[in-house]
């Protein structure tokens, strides 16, 4: 599995409101199991406990199918989550 991270990608999707949202990418993985390519976003908003709000999406890397597709299998969440506990595990140690 191959991380990339994409510093100021920023996107704009239209929400469940038909509101435009600007996003801003993660990061992005392809996943050998799978077979499928993942992006990992923000729209810079906090849940309820303050923590950044994150978003994963099924997304074609070669851009001829702009679609961002919902995550079906409970494997892939458990991958994501796992990247992101591992990214904010480093992030930890580089602050001390």
């Amino acid at each position: 599995m191959n991380v990339s991270p994409n510093n100021n990608s920023l996107f704009t999707i239209r929400n469940d409101k038909g509101i435009e949202v600007e996003c801003e990418v993660l990061f992005t993985f392809d996943s050998e199991q799978t077979k499928r390519s993942y992006l990992v976003y923000t729209d810079h908003t906090t849940d309820e406990t303050g923590a950044l709000k994150t978003y994963a999406s099924i997304y074609d890397p070669s851009g001829v199918n702009m679609n961002l597709l919902p995550l079906q299998m409970e494997e892939e969440w458990n991958t994501v989550e796992a990247i992101l506990n591992k990214l904010a595990e480093v992030k930890e140690k580089e602050e001390v």
